[in-house]
């Protein structure tokens, strides 16, 4: 999420993915931060233990709403 953040605070536009259970954190930093308007991503939680297939499958998933936030407004 950082990584983000400070990116956009940069000019570059960036797109952070978290893991549902961090919805809250990643809501609380980009208000610390003074990007409440950021927005963000979730993807089911965990992905530690997530097979390979299952992660490109994810992924694959996050590309339209990816390519959405990043050309939206």
């Amino acid at each position: 999420m950082l990584d983000a953040i400070l990116l956009e605070r940069q000019g570059v536009p960036a797109i952070a993915v978290i893991t549902e259970p961090f919805r809250e954190t990643g809501r609380a930093m980009v208000e610390s931060w003074g990007l409440a308007g950021f927005r963000f991503l979730e993807t089911p939680h965990p992905i530690a233990n997530a097979q390979d297939k299952e992660l490109d499958a994810r992924a694959d998933r996050l590309v339209d709403p990816v390519i959405a936030l990043l050309t939206g407004p």
